[in-house]
């Protein structure tokens, strides 16, 4: 199982980090999806890690925002959210890719969800 962490409040423009770790197994050769859920809305994908090419993608709402990047040597994969809005406010999670859609956040795709971290950009 996977676990999402960093979470917290922060005002709108600030900055966050979010971490995912998993235990009792390494994360070197596992595909890592970031996603989010928002009070009353779906989970959506911010930013996956494509199969082919190891590079991320991200949704249109965080491009150029949200940096997605790992540390093999510490089993972690991060999230770095740069100037936070509003609407990003969320629980954010961490999962493993399973199977291998064209689109790299197609969420059937990915398993071993653990408890996210909440995210709230206020003030």
């Amino acid at each position: 199982q996977l676990q999402a962490s960093g979470g917290g409040l922060v005002q709108p423009g600030g900055s966050l980090r979010l971490s995912c770790t998993a235990s009792g197994f390494t994360l070197d050769y596992v595909a890592i999806g970031w996603f989010r859920q928002a009070p009353g809305k779906e989970r959506e994908g911010v930013s996956c890690e494509s199969s082919s090419d190891n590079n991320a993608y991200y949704s249109d709402s965080v491009k150029g925002r949200f940096t997605f990047s790992r540390d093999n040597a510490k089993n972690t994969v991060y999230l770095q959210m740069n100037s936070l809005k509003p609407e990003d406010t969320a629980v954010y999670y961490c999962a493993m890719r399973y199977y291998y859609s064209d689109y790299p956040c197609q969420l059937p795709d990915y398993g071993s969800w653990g408890p996210g971290t909440q995210v709230s950009v206020s003030g």
